[in-house]
């Protein structure tokens, strides 16, 4: 059988079989020191998909970072079949400076599909776009929320796309939500060049959390493994349904003061639940935060202290009521058994 093709990224040459960290040039610091864009390709010795996996497109969004640190160290890669990119940290510039933007104030996510001679911004756009996304046939980009906000893990896909959808079914999130494209996205930069992207949603802005990276990890096998691009050793299958909402609403807060949260992300709140309260610091003017209508909360903020118009709790529409308590239920025993993870991967 004729041995599979190098795989080309960027200038460089990654042979079949073998495994390999890169660094694409990006920028030069004001002080001439060098900016790239590093990115570690696993290129299987047999055909199969391209996959590219993104962390770090905002700059604060660490979860992601830990997520691709476990990936790849997960056993299943030595028998690759096809060829993962893999991408910690795209916003290089953020992360240094724990800020969400690039030096020129602008948010990668809202600058694609770039250009080789716009802003900085712009040009690390067009490098991600034309290097990682037009070489693949599907992303899984990972996302949290910003800082002093918290999102439940969660999957979003664009609205009709049952490709997408099966995916995301597979990946096992406890939430899937239906999120629309919205310009200068990665996902809606990829859907003009005829690629897939599933988001992942998990965690604090700056901050790790256990259950989120165990979640984005798993989540990542399982769709390698549905592609056929990696044995099922130790690959749970999810043991809930995602619960699948079609829209979502940030509830804000109605006056400024202090927040007091009586409900968590991840509970399933009915219409007319009071799920929190902002008062002032005297306690003589205070106003409830009630739920318009059933669902679970995807997001909320950690900071307790609001002004009129922070959105505090971000929830997601329900159908049932049941089935949603019965998929967060679950949610923490499929995590918590996972064969995949030790004590010693949590360290």
């Amino acid at each position: 059988m004729p041995r599979r093709a190098p795989f080309e990224i960027g200038g460089f040459s990654v042979p079949a079989g073998n495994r390999e960290t890169l660094g694409l040039p990006v920028s030069v610091l004001s002080d001439h020191t060098p900016v790239s864009m590093s990115v570690h390709v696993v290129h299987g010795k047999q055909e199969g998909p391209t996959v590219f996996v993104s962390a770090g497109i905002h700059g604060d969004e660490v979860i992601g970072v830990e997520i691709v640190r476990r990936l790849l160290r997960a056993p299943n890669l030595a028998t690759m079949r096809g060829t993962l990119i893999v991408v910690p940290v795209v916003n290089a510039f953020g992360l240094i400076n724990h800020s969400r933007y690039l030096p020129d104030r602008r948010d990668l996510n809202r600058m694609f599909p770039g250009s080789p001679s716009g802003s900085l911004a712009s040009r690390l756009a067009n490098i991600f776009l034309t290097e990682v996304v037009a070489k693949s046939d599907l992303g899984i980009d990972l996302h949290s929320a910003a800082i002093h906000r918290t999102n439940l893990p969660q999957v979003r896909i664009s609205p009709d796309n049952q490709y997408t959808a099966q995916l995301a079914d597979i990946f096992g999130a406890p939430v899937v939500l239906q999120s629309p494209l919205r310009d200068g996205s990665l996902r809606g930069a990829a859907k003009e060049l005829g690629k897939d992207v599933l988001l992942f949603e998990a965690g604090e802005g700056l901050r790790f959390d256990e259950t989120s990276i165990r979640a984005g990890v798993m989540g990542i096998l399982r769709v390698l493994r549905h592609l056929g691009m990696v044995n099922s050793k130790g690959i749970a299958k999810p043991k809930a349904t995602p619960q699948y909402c079609s829209s979502s609403k940030w509830l804000r807060a109605p006056v400024g003061g202090l927040l007091r949260t009586f409900r968590a992300d991840g509970d399933v709140v009915a219409t007319g639940d009071v799920m929190g309260a902002v008062s002032d610091p005297f306690g003589e003017v205070e106003e409830e935060i009630i739920a318009p209508f059933n669902g679970i909360i995807i997001g909320r903020a950690v900071l307790p202290i609001v002004n009129e118009g922070d959105a505090v709790f971000h929830l997601a529409r329900v159908k049932s009521m049941s089935k949603a308590e019965g998929v967060m239920e679950e949610l923490n025993d499929h995590l918590s058994d996972d064969p995949l993870f030790d004590e010693d991967e949590i360290i």
